[in-house]
């Protein structure tokens, strides 16, 4: 009997936003990088999620469980501002730079969302584990 029904569902979705907060603090992290190994400015990185649906018993729907997992984590393909900076080593020669198309504002919601959809996952692990130690010790008192 598992005790803890949503607790793989929960476990999933917090592995999840780590790798979220993880790819949004490197696109953080890599906003004013010009120029990378590949050459050319860094690109920011999305991630995907999808939503994974597995059963243990074969056909029986009522121990389904829904989890999630990263689908993969592509480039975003929008181009990145130039600006004009001539002693920047990456200029051309009319002095601009292509800069990355990483927007701070944007970066520091979605690490603000990541961080909100983390916290509320791990309490329903805290909720879920309470919830389980109390319904261990029904019928132990008396």
């Amino acid at each position: 009997m598992n005790l803890l029904p949503g607790l793989n569902a929960t476990a999933s979705a917090l592995d999840a936003e780590r790798m979220r907060l993880n790819v949004v603090a490197e696109n953080i992290a890599n906003a004013f990088t010009t120029k990378t190994p590949e050459g050319g400015p860094y690109q920011r990185k999305i991630v995907s999620f999808e939503s994974v649906l597995s059963s243990h018993t074969g056909m029986d729907k009522s121990t389904a469980t829904t989890s999630v997992k990263v689908s993969g984590v592509k480039a975003d393909q929008t181009p990145g501002k130039m600006v004009y900076n001539p002693e920047h080593p990456d200029a051309d020669e009319n002095g601009m730079v292509l800069m990355p198309n990483v927007e701070s504002s944007r970066e520091m919601v979605d690490l603000i969302v990541s961080s909100r959809a983390y916290e509320a996952n791990l309490q329903v692990a805290r909720t879920a584990r309470q919830l389980a130690k109390t319904a261990l010790t029904i019928g132990n008192k008396g």
